[in-house]
């Protein structure tokens, strides 16, 4: 697995995002993958579900959430909040 990627977030500027070095992983207690990151903008977050969802919190104060459904949530550092 690269220690280096995109965050999956949309808002038009990656580089608050990456490179990004992955800081920790694991697996919580119902099963879910997780991975803490530090980026340029500073820690981050990252989730993913068994039903398909995820979730960023990035180093920007940004969140990313997708529900695995097609509908997705993205709250940017000012706190507007996107859906889709």
């Amino acid at each position: 697995m690269s220690s280096k990627g995109n965050s999956g977030s949309n808002s038009g500027s990656s580089n608050s995002y990456t490179p990004y070095t992955i800081t920790g992983s694991g697996t919580n207690s119902q099963g879910n993958s997780y991975d803490t990151r530090s980026q340029p903008a500073g820690d981050a977050y990252h989730y993913s579900n068994s039903n398909g969802s995820y979730y960023y919190s990035n180093g920007n104060n940004s969140t990313y959430y997708n529900n695995g459904q097609g509908s997705s949530t993205y709250t940017a550092p000012n706190g507007n909040v996107y859906k889709k």
